[in-house]
């Protein structure tokens, strides 16, 4: 595969105004992916958009692109992850463009494609986009340039999807849910879709200002909704982050219920109702717990690397249906082609019902074993990850450990970190390793 300069695992992201993600990359972006796309015959794409400040910048930049190309553009507004992958399907489009830098800061952004199927545009098809980007901008003749137009009813197409992925003869009716929306693209979508099928929803970060996104709340920062349950006496939470593609959730204790969880509660449903197709598919980072777990009821667990596109490539591999990573990406390929914040939650909700259970109950039988993650910031073109200091740090943590625990050293995919995880069955230790080691990253960076 041939190296590509600026798409990395998830798209294009990075620092608003610096490096990759600049109004002149967006404009010309545009135009690239225009450029190729109509070479299949491409007539239109959407764009969709988190509440980002920034967002406004580059959707009109990416709006001009496509236009110069011969494109048409419906354009979105606020607007999900998942819902891009969906409209993209329902609205027939070639392609789906989600300005969002997800998890990170309002200052980041990014700028991700998916194909006509909702699915992430293949490696190929990236590096044609590439090959565009190095040549000079020129515009389609004027009786061929892209129209745009917004697509007003875009919240409610996708809020009636979701509800659609919940049981017909079931209701919500009688649950108090507290829901986090991470002052993101959710924010006018989520209460209402949990609303519509009957709890009683308090809601929390559903007031963007373009400037806080994710800002102590949402998927990421999960003491608010853990704080807001308890003191509302409500039966779970659900926090979701900007961009609506991750959920993690809280009991009715408070106790955060993560990713590792979710599927774990969404493989022993699928079980029961006997239609678990295969397996798991987990992650590297993937909580040990979540394999043994898995093992006692003989269902086949799998990781892949870091990244939910991974995660994709094993399921369709192996034509199992369900996988996910800890941080909360969930795929349940029965209900979407892409991790779905909202829908993950509501299949939870529908477990829940099935089985006359809370969520405690479902989750009471996997245990899970300490994990710690520490970050650390890296810069440089040097990998400390090849010293001698870390490897011998590393060795002798995992000798440590035994079987009974893990340790993973791995660059992040959209940040420029280090990510330093230990696992083990004793919380103390495992964070004394994990410390220990990433001291002997940050010496070595």
């Amino acid at each position: 595969m041939k190296q590509r300069k600026f798409f990395g695992t998830d798209g294009i992201r990075g620092r608003v105004g610096a490096g990759k993600m600049t109004p002149e990359l967006a404009l010309k972006l545009g135009w690239a992916a225009g450029r190729v796309l109509s070479r299949n015959g491409t007539q239109k794409v959407i764009i969709g958009k988190d509440t980002r400040i920034s967002g406004y910048l580059f959707e009109s930049a990416l709006e001009a692109g496509l236009s110069a190309a011969g494109l048409n553009v419906l354009l979105l507004g606020p607007m999900p992850t998942p819902a891009v992958a969906y409209l993209t399907r329902t609205f027939r489009a070639e392609a789906g463009v989600v300005i969002s830098a997800s998890h990170n800061p309002y200052y980041d952004n990014g700028i991700k494609f998916f194909s006509n199927n909702g699915s992430k545009l293949d490696d190929a098809i990236e590096l044609e986009i590439e090959a565009e980007l190095e040549k000079p901008l020129v515009c389609v003749e004027s009786h061929l340039l892209g129209k745009a137009r917004r697509v007003e009813d875009a919240a409610g197409r996708y809020i009636e999807y979701c509800k659609g992925n919940f049981p017909a003869d079931q209701t919500l009716e009688g649950l108090k849910i507290v829901v986090d929306c991470a002052h993101g693209a959710t924010y006018h979508i989520a209460p209402n879709v949990f609303r519509e099928l009957g709890a009683d929803v308090i809601t929390i970060g559903d007031k963007p200002n373009g400037i806080n996104i994710n800002d102590k709340v949402g998927a990421t920062s999960m003491a608010k909704i853990c704080e807001t349950v308890l003191a509302e006496k409500a039966d779970l939470g659900i926090a979701l982050d900007g961009d609506g593609d991750r959920i993690m959730m809280v009991n009715s204790r408070g106790d955060v219920i993560d990713g590792d969880q979710i599927l774990y509660i969404l493989a022993v449903d699928a079980q029961k109702r006997g239609i678990l197709k295969g397996g798991v598919v987990g992650t590297l980072m993937s909580n040990l717990g979540l394999d043994l777990a898995l093992q006692a009821l003989d269902i086949p667990f799998v990781r892949s690397k870091v990244g939910d596109r991974y995660v994709m490539e094993i399921l369709k591999e192996k034509q199992w249906r369900i996988g996910g990573e800890n941080s909360g990406h969930i795929l349940n390929l029965d209900h979407g082609t892409t991790g779905d914040g909202i829908v993950a939650g509501i299949l939870v909700l529908a477990a829940m019902r099935r089985q006359k259970a809370s969520l405690e109950q479902l989750t009471e039988s996997i245990k899970m074993l300490p994990q710690v993650l520490v970050n650390v910031r890296f810069e440089g073109n040097s990998n400390p990850l090849d010293t001698d200091a870390v490897r011998s740090a590393q060795a002798d943590v995992e000798q440590q450990l035994g079987i009974r625990g893990r340790v993973l050293l791995r660059k992040s995919g959209t940040e420029p970190l280090i990510r330093v995880m230990v696992e083990g069955d004793d919380h103390p230790q495992v964070l004394a390793h994990a410390n220990r080691i990433a001291d002997a990253v940050k010496a070595a960076c």
